[in-house]
């Protein structure tokens, strides 16, 4: 079931268009080699193929990731850039694997059955053999956040312990940005899933259900029962009951409606309740949570795959280029008995665009500081790869200048804008506008911002830590005819595709546009690497201060 296949027009016009822009005159900071259209399409063929199975981390495809990787970082100059001179840096897991799972509502006297992956999608990152949950109580805690910095508190000192909160997803701007206390539609890590669950193990419950509805969640049903669904991973953890609670689960939004009516609630009241920092959390009165599964806990080892092309002059700074390799791996069916989830967009494209990264550095002059290109491993279970890396640098990271992170490249053709996530947060938004402006498009924020891509991939994680760190993908209107073939296919990725076994190669995209955003990309990363420039975080963002405390390791 491969992407469907684009007008004759699109088809014939895509070479021809990559062609053109990676032949265009060259500008400062210009690559030497073109970025070639047919090594894009042919390394995500590769790399989205069915003998990968998906690229599941921890699993047989996993080496022969590895080898392929590593075979064309060495074919394109660069050195291993792992430990010890390896290509890869491990990364320790533990695995979990949910089965046998079990689980009601209980309410009114009446009993809600919740089945794994219809109405329910349960699992858990605690280590464990067992989990048993019987009759807890249900307590609705709005958003689930707590934010001292900004006088918002949504638990107010209830004590949770023992039960299971219901949280809902995003923060409290998304269904009233006017409110403006979590910077609007945009949206914050406070709204990301990953935030709920800490808070929820910070707080003492035994459980947390997020609540789904596609629209602040950004992404429909089927794509949390594929996520959720199959085994689940997390760093290994010194203290891991204090981070993780036992059961961590989405409910379909009906049920929800259908359980919050039979308590005597209304949910779409208490929605618009909890948008205000004087919200109080709400006991279900008479209804409670049952849940039974086994738990497999296991520990596995994945690796980050690193390769290297050392700096003349400061081998020792350090210019990052990232993207990650795994996907989902093998999961349930679809309709049309398809099991095996490509990843081809996410993020087969944006491996492809490192691969050719690497090869169009490693053919121009040699960069005075050094390019590192890190495939992460472990994104689609929490950015586990880049948390490790950024808990473990290899290169340290007050001497990393900066990062360009790719994730679910362009493959629908040349586009008027460059969309960049997180826009406002460092002066990496300048250097990106004006090599995108070499090519006559315009930067533009994140389109939607309300999808938390800034907390979603992989520069994130080093983010936090201070290191100065780019996400910036092609947007805006496409430049090219068939326009709205194009606008078609780009939407129809999202709302049937994307985390969808439909995730395929087709050899019918038109590449342009990534080519166009490597360009920008590269010519970023140039003008950072032959020079003493050490971008910064713009006054008021979250991630200044942990820049500044290494400030004496940059010179």
């Amino acid at each position: 079931m491969r992407l469907a296949s684009s007008v004759a027009v699109l088809a014939a016009g895509a070479l021809l268009a990559a062609c053109a822009t990676a032949q265009a005159p060259a500008s400062a900071g210009a690559p030497v080699a073109a970025f070639d259209a047919a090594r894009l399409s042919e390394h995500v063929r590769v790399l989205a193929d069915d003998s990968f199975m998906g690229r599941g981390i921890a699993t047989p495809a996993e080496p022969m990731v590895i080898r392929y990787l590593s075979e064309q970082y060495a074919a394109a100059g660069f050195e291993p850039g792992g430990p010890g001179g390896a290509w890869t840096q491990d990364v320790s897991l533990n695995r979990f694997t949910a089965s046998n799972i079990q689980a009601d509502f209980k309410v009114g006297g009446a009993t809600i059955a919740l089945n794994q992956g219809q109405q329910i999608v349960i699992s858990t990152r605690l280590p464990g053999s067992h989990v048993d949950l019987n009759d807890a109580p249900l307590v609705f805690v709005g958003y689930g956040i707590k934010a001292p910095e900004r006088n918002w508190d949504d638990f107010k000192g209830v004590d949770v312990h023992g039960k299971i909160i219901v949280v809902l997803v995003n923060d409290a701007d998304f269904e009233e940005p006017a409110l403006d206390t979590f910077n609007g539609r945009a949206m914050t890590y406070y709204g990301r899933w990953t935030y709920k669950y800490e808070e929820a193990a910070r707080q003492g419950a035994a459980g947390v259900i997020i609540v789904h509805e596609t629209a602040p969640a950004s992404y429909g049903w089927a794509t949390v029962q594929n996520s959720w669904s199959g085994p689940q991973f997390d760093i290994v953890r010194a203290d891991p009951s204090a981070e993780r609670t036992a059961m961590e689960a989405w409910v379909q939004r009906d049920v929800a409606v259908d359980l919050f009516r039979r308590a005597g609630l209304d949910f779409e009241a208490l929605k618009a309740q909890a948008r205000r920092r004087d919200f109080q959390p709400v006991t279900l009165t008479g209804a409670s949570f049952s849940g039974s599964f086994d738990v497999a806990t296991s520990r596995v080892t994945t690796h980050n795959v690193i390769a290297r092309l050392p700096g003349t002059t400061h081998p020792d700074e350090t210019i990052l280029y990232s993207a990650h390799w795994d996907h989902i791996g093998v999961g349930t069916p679809d309709a049309n008995g398809d099991a095996i989830f490509n990843g081809a967009v996410d993020n087969a494209t944006g491996t492809a665009g490192l691969l050719e990264l690497a090869r169009v550095w490693g053919a121009g002059p040699r960069p005075e500081r050094s390019i590192v290109m890190i495939s992460f491993t472990g994104e689609e279970s929490g950015l586990l790869g880049s948390e490790f890396y950024a808990a473990n640098p290899v290169y340290p990271l007050e001497t990393t200048v900066a990062g360009f992170n790719m994730d679910s490249m362009n493959v629908y053709g040349r586009v008027s804008e460059l969309g960049i996530i997180g826009y406002g947060q460092s002066d990496l938004d300048e250097r990106l506008a004006a090599a995108a402006a070499t090519q006559g498009r315009s930067v533009a924020p994140d389109a939607n911002p309300a999808a938390g891509a800034y907390f979603r991939s992989d520069h994130f994680p080093l983010a936090k830590l201070g290191v100065p760190m780019a996400y910036a993908e092609g947007g805006g209107e496409f430049r090219d005819e068939p326009r709205q073939v194009r606008s078609a296919q780009r939407d129809e990725y999202g709302a049937r595709r994307y985390h969808q076994a439909d995730d395929e190669w087709s050899a019918d995209w038109d590449l342009s546009g990534q080519i166009e955003d490597l360009e920008v990309l590269y010519q970023a990363g140039r003008s950072l690497a032959d020079s003493r420039v050490w971008p910064a975080w713009k006054p008021g963002s979250e991630f200044g201060p942990a820049r500044a405390a290494s400030a004496s390791a940059r010179h």
